[in-house]
């Protein structure tokens, strides 16, 4: 084992997955929405999406969706549909003095972060590079497992950090104005971290 290697898949790991993407950009909107607590339920849901499709890449199931690409087909059309929901559902969000009670919205629900993360074509591409550009161990069954181990504990880390940073933003006190502005900005981020993600 060498752990310049472990070190080396790490920090690539900490950056292809804390990079801004779709599941990034929907962690800042809830923590934004609901703070940190509020939002844990779907940053829970969210990791353990996230957990399933990094054993699916370490377990091959990236060339299986390219075999079967109505399967990517579909992971695509369902975290276009949320995503996109999710962008409207921030921009439109109550702001001033009617945002009172807002932390109760539909916005950011533990179905709709598992969906996120069992869907997310970024994590996808993510995981297949990480998976396919390291080897750390020689058994192939133990290489993969501690890749996919590193993954998700970087995955926890980044994606609290993220929500974090949505909670602060949303502590901020602004104008009614300001704050449907900052809304409008995060729902098109959201929306442009979708595209991007496809492209």
């Amino acid at each position: 084992m060498s752990f310049l290697r472990i070190g080396a898949f790490t920090l690539a790991a900490t950056a292809l997955l804390g990079s801004p993407g779709p599941g990034i950009g929907a962690l800042v909107a809830v923590g934004r929405s609901k703070g940190v607590v509020g939002g844990l339920k779907f940053y829970t849901a969210l990791q353990v999406g996230l957990a399933i499709a990094a054993a699916g890449s370490a377990a091959g199931l990236t060339s299986v969706l390219e075999v079967v690409p109505a399967i990517r087909t579909v992971l695509i059309v369902v975290a276009t549909i949320y995503l996109l929901w999710l962008a409207w559902s921030v921009a439109s969000a109550p702001v001033g003095e009617r945002a009172i009670g807002a932390g109760e919205t539909k916005v950011g629900t533990a179905r709709g972060g598992f969906l996120l993360g069992v869907a997310n074509p970024k994590a996808y591409i993510a995981f297949a590079s990480l998976m396919g550009s390291f080897t750390l161990l020689q058994n192939t069954v133990a290489n993969a497992l501690l890749k996919w181990a590193i993954c998700v504990v970087v995955m926890i880390c980044v994606d609290l950090a993220w929500l974090w940073v949505g909670a602060l933003v949303g502590a901020v006190k602004l104008r009614p104005t300001a704050e449907r502005a900052m809304n409008v900005t995060m729902g098109v981020a959201i929306a442009a971290a979708c595209a991007a993600a496809f492209l």
